[in-house]
């Protein structure tokens, strides 16, 4: 075994190794409280920034006062409560993966150390990107959608192509001027459920932009080739629209941007992996271990 392979000299008994365990829980919920008591404080700007993309949907559709609404009582305080859990745990994360990484460390060697930590940047990093994909691009694009539905203007306009000089926002109808039936419908937003629309599109989005650094580390495991993923790109193609259905609201645009922001990222960790793959060849012919027919065919 070499050097850079072996194990630091910190083996302990299993009582160390649980009381180690119970100090880095307790430095991470410690870290997460305070991080939510100080997202707490700040949880009215953080939630104008959450409804900014409803708030600029609703102007766009003639809506020059938005107008959202909660029913109960607590149910303002408590969207603060969840606002201020999530941004919490996002701003609390680098601590908590600090600590789980000092805990599982010593049990490494150093060449899997050197192998493991980039993925640990790169996973918040890459869910960082995708959070931000959807709140920017995302979300505006779905709440047009729904909120279009509501605007007489926008739909009746491609039925009716004179209503084009009806200014957008006005009272549009095409019953005579002195009916009075009929039932105006109102978006009447509440709070909690635009705010969870918001999260979940943030948080499966975020999720997805995880298929690099999973495929690349079942690829550095061995568990998947390049070659493989390759030949599995159909396949891939099906899973993920079925799981663009799944994890995004029921329209196709989002469905379809999901896919074509998650697909790339496919393609991305076939090219990782074939060069894990390249690196390791290399490696075994240096060290005079590759056999070209077995190793050849398995690549």
């Amino acid at each position: 075994m070499s050097a850079k392979d072996e194990i630091d000299d910190s083996s302990a008994p299993l009582v160390e190794h649980l009381a180690e365990l119970r100090n880095r829980l307790i430095w991470s919920v410690l870290a997460f409280i305070v991080a939510m008591l100080a997202c707490f404080v700040v949880a009215d700007p953080i939630l104008d920034f959450m409804l900014k993309p409803i708030e600029n949907a609703m102007r766009a559709l003639g809506n020059p006062h938005p107008v959202m609404q909660y029913t109960a009582p607590q149910e303002y305080f408590f969207t603060l409560v969840h606002i201020s859990v999530v941004a919490g745990l996002m701003l609390s994360f680098p601590v908590i993966a600090y600590q789980l990484w000092r805990f599982i460390a010593p049990g490494l060697y150093r060449s899997e150390k050197q192998a493991f930590l980039p993925f640990l940047i790169a996973s918040p990093a890459l869910f960082l990107l995708g959070a931000v994909f959807s709140h920017y691009v995302v979300t505006p694009i779905a709440m047009t959608f729904f909120l279009g539905f509501a605007d007489s203007y926008s739909v009746l306009a491609a039925v009716f192509p004179g209503l084009a000089d009806v200014p957008a926002g006005e009272a549009v109808t095409v019953a005579p001027a002195a009916s009075t039936e009929g039932i105006e419908i109102v978006f009447q937003g509440k709070v909690n459920e635009t705010l969870d629309i918001s999260l979940k599109l943030i948080i499966a989005f975020g999720l997805c932009f995880q298929l690099p650094v999973l495929l690349t580390l079942m690829g550095k495991a061995g568990i998947v080739s390049a070659r493989g993923l390759a030949g599995m790109r159909r396949y891939a193609i099906v899973i993920i629209l079925i799981v663009a259905a799944i994890v995004t609201p029921p329209d196709v645009m989002s469905q379809l941007i999901l896919f074509f922001a998650v697909y790339p990222l496919y393609e991305v960790s076939i090219f990782l992996i074939r060069r894990i793959e390249k690196r390791r060849e290399a490696e075994l012919k240096a060290e005079g271990l590759w056999d070209e027919e077995t190793d050849g065919e398995q690549g």
